[in-house]
């Protein structure tokens, strides 16, 4: 009878550990599923791809963390901060600065803005209590609509520039579509930060190798649950297979090793961001964040000022999805003034649930591998539709439909266990 009930007990596990990532499962199996149909994909050429796009969108992706933390949900009002973002580098590329210094500039400008909008956004949020998620999307359409005005009009209209500047249209009017944030060579932008220092893929993929395995081998020192842990072996041995291929690479002077380098200091910038997220969540703010997350009334009732701490959570995902775009931008090279920031928190939003997350759980890790399964979907999509119906458009929309249907899927699945949760309480 124990025998037939442990059995039980074991399946109903594993059902419940496939439906909580069923959506990393699916895109695996996407990504695996497209490496097999295409031809026309190497290795290195997905590495060079996936590198580029991992450093330029997981400083946004992991902005999110906070708010889901402290009980807002998926915060697609990010797109906001990514605002805040684009007026710091067009302030900054409106007085023809760049380099180092020009990028701290934008830093700095868009630190104020993005606190400001952080703070409305967090007053909406209070006000709509249980609908963040729908007032976040709400308030992005907004915010777009007064920042479309000020660039379209008020650029020129009101606040008067020079009509033969580059950023602004020949009218005089407005800002061009597209400015180009020009190389830091020419005293631009473009790869201020990623430019300052590089090293080798396989050196990179080396050492965060190393310091997962090292940081797994700390935490099963500890914690004598982990060494039991089937994915703290799983982790384990993916680590050493890891270690193997880089020093295989590097010994051997492999093609791997001809992959685009990394950016050191971007790098260690969202390294930074992961440690700021961990240590934030340790302090007596960070457990705020957690107390109203899990129950606002017992919160309260607890003596923590809810909305403050609520508003605060807002500020801070604002403010680091500013920063974000700034890095973001400064990879791509160019200014999209009218579109850039469009999608930004769709994307972001989806990358952190395909990497396991959802409206009311969310870490690093999360972050990190949805960040990375999301972007392979993103270089994968058009070979599977050039393979597969020899037209590479088809593969364009299956993006869209992949992003929508992540973030419905996920939330569908959230309702539908919260439900479940609910009803078996109820019976119990």
């Amino acid at each position: 009878m124990q025998n037939v009930t442990g059995e039980r007990l074991k399946v109903k596990k594993d059902s419940s550990w496939i439906l909580d990532n069923i959506v990393t499962i699916v895109f695996v199996v996407f990504i695996v599923f497209g490496f097999i149909v295409s031809t026309g994909v190497s290795v290195n050429y997905f590495l060079n791809e996936l590198t580029s796009r991992i450093f330029r969108n997981s400083f946004l992706v992991l902005s999110l963390i906070i708010p889901v933390l402290a009980g807002l949900g998926l915060n697609f009002g990010i797109v906001i901060g990514a605002m805040a973002g684009q007026i710091a580098i067009a302030i900054v590329r409106y007085f023809e600065l760049g380099g180092m210094s020009g990028l701290l500039l934008c830093f700095a400008i868009a630190l104020p803005f993005a606190a400001l909008f952080g703070y409305f956004a967090g007053l909406l949020y209070n006000k709509t209590r249980g609908q963040e998620m729908i007032a976040s999307l709400i308030v992005g359409y907004f915010a777009n609509g007064i920042y479309q005005f000020l660039f379209l009009f008020v650029v020129g209209a009101v606040i008067k520039v020079g009509a033969t500047h580059p950023m602004i249209n020949p009218s005089g009017i407005g800002v061009r579509m597209t400015v180009d944030l020009v190389p830091v060579s020419e005293g631009g932008l473009k790869y201020a930060l990623d430019n300052i220092a590089k090293i080798p893929f396989m050196w990179a993929v080396l050492i965060v190798a190393v310091s997962i395995l090292v940081l797994l081998l700390i935490k099963s020192k500890k914690s004598r649950k982990a060494k039991k842990d089937f994915m703290f072996y799983l982790n384990i041995a993916a680590c050493i297979i890891m270690i193997g291929i880089s020093i295989f690479a590097i010994a051997t002077n492999h093609s791997l090793m001809n992959v685009n380098e990394v950016p050191l200091v971007t790098a260690l910038l969202i390294v930074a961001l992961c440690v700021f997220t961990e240590l934030i969540m340790k302090t007596k703010l960070g457990q705020d964040f957690r107390s109203v997350g899990q129950s606002q009334h017992i919160a309260e009732v607890s003596g923590i000022d809810v909305d403050r701490t609520r508003i605060i959570a807002t500020i801070i995902s604002t403010v680091l999805a500013a920063w974000g775009m700034i890095i973001f931008l400064q990879n791509m090279g160019t200014l999209n003034t009218y579109n850039a920031h469009t999608q930004i928190g769709m994307f972001s939003v989806a990358s952190l649930l395909v990497g396991g997350a959802s409206t009311s759980k969310a870490n690093i890790r999360h972050a990190l591998i949805g960040t990375i399964l999301f972007n392979a979907m993103f270089i994968m999509s058009p070979e599977i539709g050039q393979a597969l119906f020899g037209n590479a458009l088809l593969g364009e929309y299956f993006r869209t439909f992949m992003v929508y249907g992540v973030i419905g899927l996920a939330l569908g699945l959230y309702v539908w266990r919260q439900n479940k949760r609910t009803v078996i309480k109820i019976e119990d």
